[in-house]
């Protein structure tokens, strides 16, 4: 993985190989804090670059993204192999996007409302030019060259401070309203702490790295959600307590999402994921027993941070 700042690099695929689309693509993950691109030819990962978002990424945005795949093509380019323009060029945000209008209506992050993302950026990249949701770019990814490959009905989970899923059926991602996915602001216990968004008990603040952190550091421990798990392998029973707690509502959660849509697959992202089998076992078991699939999969991500940019130069094929 790149660092940020550092120039782009040409590497192996970062998966099968096989992807759709014709001739090259270049993915813009733009994310509170990091921008990551990636340049895809053949359905493999030949070249990316990670760049720090800049704090007035809001007024600069179609000029911003311009810099990234600009940069991204000339440290391909200084590699010395020869690579075509690309065809096209997709770039993803957080927070609530109208895909179809290429509007990010809402991010609080990275503090915008109702910005025309596609306007922003027409003209100022090569190709054809599609915008869309991260969350949705990363399944799109994950199911391409990622955890996902080989099933069709995908629900994609990134676990972090924020809880979003995505949803694939029969082969396709669902994108529904700018609202589809925003599972971590289901209040699932009125009596429980209070969220980010201004609500109590919304689903991420009861399952989330900040609230598995914030109960560890009430029982008088130090550290966070990372601890919390390394103390579960540990077997202390105050952080199995509450790491138990959180893996209980969050399948409770998950488990109507999976039985309505027949999913088949979980694939577990995020910086939650890492506990690997910590996380990923009791997941499953508690999956399992709550619904009528007992062959029901959950596994780890495989792509990382680089899931919604291999996803975003993806969103032509994507339909």
């Amino acid at each position: 993985m790149s660092d940020p700042g550092a120039p782009a690099s040409r590497g192996r695929s970062t998966g099968s190989g096989e992807g759709r689309g014709d001739g090259s693509a270049v993915g813009v993950d733009v994310g509170g804090t990091r921008i990551k691109t990636v340049l895809v030819q053949g359905g493999s990962v030949v070249a990316r670059d990670v760049q720090p978002t800049p704090t007035d990424l809001a007024r600069r945005f179609g000029e911003v993204v311009q810099g990234c795949v600009q940069r991204l093509l000339a440290g391909a380019a200084n590699e010395g192999s020869p690579t075509p323009a690309p065809s096209r060029v997709g770039v993803v945000v957080p927070g609530l996007v109208d895909e179809r209008a290429g509007i990010g209506e809402w991010s609080a992050n990275l503090g915008w409302r109702d910005l025309d993302l596609l306007g922003a950026v027409r003209g100022r990249v090569p190709g054809r030019l599609a915008v869309g949701h991260d969350v949705r770019a990363g399944l799109l990814g994950e199911h391409l060259l990622g955890a996902a490959r080989g099933a069709d009905d995908v629900l994609f989970v990134p676990l972090g401070t924020g809880i979003a899923v995505a949803l694939m059926t029969a082969g396709r991602v669902v994108r529904g309203s700018s609202w589809s996915g925003e599972i971590g602001h289901v209040v699932v216990d009125p009596a429980g702490p209070r969220c980010g968004c201004g609500r109590a008990g919304c689903l991420e603040a009861l399952t989330g790295a900040g609230a598995v952190g914030r109960r560890w550091r009430e029982a008088g421990r130090d550290g966070d959600a990372r601890t919390v798990a390394e103390a579960v392998v540990a077997g202390d029973p105050v952080a199995q307590r509450i790491w138990n707690d959180a893996v209980d509502v969050l399948a409770g959660a998950l488990a109507p999402v999976v039985a309505s849509a027949g999913t088949r697959r979980v694939v577990v992202g995020g910086g939650m994921a890492q506990a690997g089998p910590v996380l990923l076992d009791p997941l499953r078991t508690a999956l399992r027993t709550r619904g009528p699939d007992d062959a029901l999969e959950v596994v780890g991500a495989e792509l990382g941070d680089w899931a919604g940019a291999i996803g975003a130069a993806h969103l032509h094929d994507a339909g």
